[in-house]
């Protein structure tokens, strides 16, 4: 299976963290989304233009918590995605979750701290970033909330849950995100940074 990612890329970063993780073997191809011929070749594979993408033989897998899922089910023995129906709906709720509502606004601050200058841009809107706020602050008090008396997001272990929310907490000092009022949802995240498979795939600046 062959994994089309960038490393600085927090999507990716989900997938690599699953892969990793469980031990499943990929075969890498780094796309930079700042090359034209890469955004090309990018299209050719995900007309949605995003990463990261997946190929497995002649199959092409898109949007990355389905592809942590694929290969969950494609990885004999793991423990990230158990076989419980009901396990199983509640790591996809969470999955979902991140998704639509959590990971949204936390972009929001990371394009107007980090990546807008970047690409000369100028430098961040205050406007902007208010409505960031607003807009994270019910989501983050949700997790906050969930994981009272909790280590991890569903049960009591490890899962695709945690692995699918922690990256777009990657730039949490970078993007300035409004978030250490958050007591467990900060102690959460730093259990998370412990793991080995974060600490290797930590994006070098």
């Amino acid at each position: 299976m062959r994994l089309y990612h960038h490393p600085m890329s927090t999507c990716s970063r989900r997938v690599m963290l699953a892969a990793l993780h469980m031990g499943t073997p990929l075969e890498l191809t780094e796309v930079s989304l700042l090359s034209p011929e890469d955004r090309r070749r990018l299209v050719a594979l995900n007309p949605n233009n995003k990463l990261p993408v997946l190929q497995d033989g002649e199959f092409t897998l898109t949007e990355s918590c389905a592809i942590m899922q694929y290969l969950a089910d494609r990885t004999h023995g793991q423990t990230l995605y158990p076989d419980n129906i009901l396990i199983r709906a509640d790591i996809n709720r969470w999955m979902m979750w991140t998704v639509q509502h959590f990971a949204p606004p936390i972009g929001m601050f990371g394009f107007e701290h980090i990546w807008k200058g970047l690409i000369g841009k100028g430098g961040p809107d205050a406007d902007e970033l208010e409505r960031a706020g607003r807009l994270l602050a019910p989501f983050a008090a949700v997790l906050e909330q969930h994981l009272a008396g909790r280590e991890w997001i569903v049960g009591d272990k490890l899962s695709l849950a945690d692995l699918a929310i922690a990256p777009s907490l990657t730039y949490l000092q970078q993007a300035k995100l409004p978030l250490t009022q958050y007591p467990k949802l900060m102690a959460w995240f730093g259990r998370v940074s412990e793991l080995e498979v974060w600490k290797h795939t930590m994006p070098v600046w």
